[in-house]
């Protein structure tokens, strides 16, 4: 066995390649370093952009919607494209989710279900620790609890309006000021009269799906530890 020595290239903490390259050579031996290192740089980046594009978007999620008429669906088709929704309003980031909530686009399914199918894909849809963060909430101190609704209405209407939360080509009055409120004034008052627990329990699928961008933004401020400081 000839004299050598052995290469080796790490990527992520991990060693990749083992060359065992003749002392002879050095050149031949950087030359084929160089070609493997690029080899793995150009895998990860493929990686990445087929990730990107495969990562799910209130963009992905609007343009489904609009690829199915749900009123000419039934039996298995309907509870197939159901659950193909459901799925894809699960793969969202929570940005991603807020942004899908402040559309509005969610009607455009959500009136031609059945109330037994808009309970369904609610229940399907909740985020992770959502009925805990209910529970939770009541725990807190009246004035705290008045506090945090304040904020998150604070937070969501200064998202609505920011031109970073549309995306490319959306119409801005779909998250400007000219745009719905982010909660009636009705449903607002009815929340901090009865408690959030009491208030959820108590209200249908479509009262539900018109509070969940609060509830979703209140359930984000539980887990960041704000309300408990």
């Amino acid at each position: 066995m000839r004299a050598g020595h052995v290469a080796l290239l790490f990527h992520g903490g991990k060693t990749l390649f083992v060359l065992n390259c003749a002392m002879h050579n050095p050149r031949r031996t950087f030359y084929i370093a160089a070609v493997v290192l690029a080899g793995v740089w150009l895998i990860a980046a493929s990686g990445y952009v087929i990730a990107q594009k495969s990562k799910m978007t209130a963009e992905k999620l609007r343009r489904y919607v609009l690829s199915i008429d749900l009123g000419k669906l039934s039996g298995a088709e309907r509870a197939k494209a159901l659950a193909a929704l459901a799925d894809k309003i699960n793969a969202l980031s929570p940005e991603e989710r807020r942004n899908w909530r402040r559309s509005g686009e969610w009607r455009t399914w959500f009136t031609q279900m059945t109330e037994a199918e808009k309970e369904r894909l609610l229940d399907a849809t909740l985020p992770s620790g959502f009925k805990q963060m209910l529970s939770s909430f009541e725990q807190l101190p009246d004035a705290k609890r008045r506090r945090a609704i304040d904020d998150a209405m604070k937070q969501l209407r200064e998202g609505r309006e920011s031109p970073l939360n549309r995306e490319p080509g959306q119409d801005a009055d779909l998250y400007g000021t000219n745009g719905p409120p982010v909660l009636s004034p009705e449903l607002e008052a009815k929340i901090r009269a009865t408690g959030l627990n009491t208030f959820y329990s108590e209200s249908s699928a479509e009262t539900k799906a018109e509070v969940a961008p609060l509830l979703e933004e209140l359930q984000r401020q539980m887990e960041s530890g704000r309300l408990i400081r």
